[in-house]
């Protein structure tokens, strides 16, 4: 009887360990490293964007103090480790103490630059030593600068300590009990907490895991997978999953001895006390389970009147959404939604109507769009929603499905604010991205196709090839 409750109860903390607790203790670590890796993004896409700038490096790079203030302040206001500027045309290094140096080709330190350069997307995150901090790792954001003929003029960004990440792990690691670490996508293995036995060498030349590196490095996919080796006779469980913002994979291991001992010596002390014991315990490992679920985050910035994402946090989704379209070689589609006259709602009604109307436009675009779709507030009257594979004709038929839905809206019954049926009407532009688009190439089309809408007398949906 004690022999067939150990078995279960081994078994069911096996089960546990492999399906439930290592990939809650991934999940939660993967929801911190994101928010790590979402604000420098953020910072970089509006230095990226930032008129002063561009206007700066188009205009001959005249006064270099004014980029270098401007690199201070940007660098001070973020906490972050560096922050700098690269112009194409001059090739200077900018960094809040002046020019840093000449990038070249020809400088394997300087190989980043040229890929950027190249990049088909706005921008990218990787880890590398900084010069102007004596050669100390970051990761950096490196972001594509376009001027406003979205020609390449330089790149931007700012870079972060990993030494938050290193406290992460031992933070996770101490309150677990379990062996958290990252590899590259050679194997290698690149970050770890203070205590770890393999330190700067690859999967390949550990024991056990040798056999099973391929099996990691060639899923880069962002979902977990559980696997289990032997190591010097002791038997340990690993969940691994690919994390894309870095492109390392990360890994969180246990071994299962260790989580037994405590089993064995009550089962050999007292059979019956053990089998009391080792209910508690599963109850408490499912209680710790969900609470450890209950703890992970989503990180998203929402627009406070309407509760949608707002602007920058929907900047980063299509950068996700776009790389995850041409992995998967699926049609992505925008469409721009601008709420006609709203002006003269405001000047009639009020200003508490309009938000109303704003309120209840969220309401009816979420409950009108796919569970995929994502909407977020643009600015003002506008919103912009995200249509994944979707035709450009779906789409469309998404998007007219909406306008119509809302026009036979009264907004009046909602709200003690106005008297008599309130009734309005949206245009709306859509279009596809393509291949080579950038995010503003596709938001321009579709721009262009909403004031086509409005051309032809408001209450319309126009495309854009």
């Amino acid at each position: 009887m004690l022999v067939s409750v150990y078995i279960v109860s081994r078994d069911t903390l096996q089960k546990g360990l492999s399906e439930n607790t290592l990939p809650s203790t991934g999940d939660t670590i993967y929801s911190e490293i994101q928010k790590d890796i979402l604000r420098p993004v953020f910072v970089s896409s509006q230095m990226a964007n930032d008129t002063f700038v561009k206007d700066w490096l188009i205009n001959g790079e005249q006064n270099p103090d004014l980029i270098t203030k401007y690199l201070n302040e940007i660098k001070l206001r973020n906490a972050a480790n560096s922050s700098f500027l690269v112009s194409d045309v001059s090739k200077n290094y900018y960094y809040p103490e002046g020019v840093l140096k000449t990038v070249s080709e020809k400088e394997p330190r300087d190989v980043w630059f040229y890929r950027v350069k190249n990049l088909k997307t706005a921008y990218e995150i990787n880890v590398d030593p900084d010069l102007s901090n004596h050669d100390q790792l970051l990761i950096f954001t490196n972001y594509r600068v376009l001027d406003y003929h979205n020609n390449f003029i330089g790149a931007v960004g700012v870079g972060m300590t990993l030494d938050n990440m290193k406290r992460l792990i031992d933070r996770y690691q101490t309150r677990f009990q379990r062996t958290i670490y990252f590899v590259d996508q050679k194997g290698r293995i690149v970050l770890t907490g203070s205590v770890f036995k393999h330190r700067k060498t690859k999967l390949e030349n550990i024991p056990g895991l040798k056999n099973l590196a391929q099996q990691i490095l060639s899923d880069n996919k962002s979902t977990p997978q559980g696997l289990d080796y032997v190591d010097q006779g002791e038997h340990i469980y690993l969940n691994t999953r690919y994390i894309p913002e870095l492109g390392w994979h990360l890994l969180v291991e246990q071994n299962l001895e260790s989580e037994l001992a405590s089993l064995n010596r009550l089962l050999l002390l007292n059979g019956l006390l053990g089998l009391v014991i080792t209910l508690a315990v599963l109850a408490l490992v499912l209680l710790a389970i969900r609470r450890y679920q209950n703890r992970i985050e989503k990180s998203a910035a929402t627009d406070p009147l309407t509760k949608l994402l707002n602007r920058k946090a929907f900047d980063f989704i299509f950068q996700q959404a776009k790389l995850d379209s041409e992995r998967s070689r699926q049609t992505l589609c925008v469409a721009l939604m601008d709420v006609d006259y709203f002006k003269k709602i405001n000047d009639k009604h009020g200003h508490l109507v309009g938000d109303h109307v704003l309120r209840e436009i969220a309401l009816i675009s979420k409950r009108s769009l796919r569970e995929s779709d994502v909407i977020c507030r643009w600015g003002g009257e506008e919103f912009l929603l995200l249509l994944k594979n979707c035709t450009l004709e779906k789409a469309t038929s998404i998007a007219e499905n909406l306008r119509a839905t809302i026009a036979a809206n009264d907004f009046s019954r909602t709200t003690d604010l106005t008297k008599g049926k309130l009734a309005l009407t949206v245009s709306m532009g859509v279009a596809e991205c393509k291949l080579q688009d950038t995010e503003d190439s596709v938001f321009e089309r579709a721009d262009v196709a909403l004031y086509q809408a409005k051309d032809s007398g408001r209450n319309a949906v126009y495309f854009s090839e």
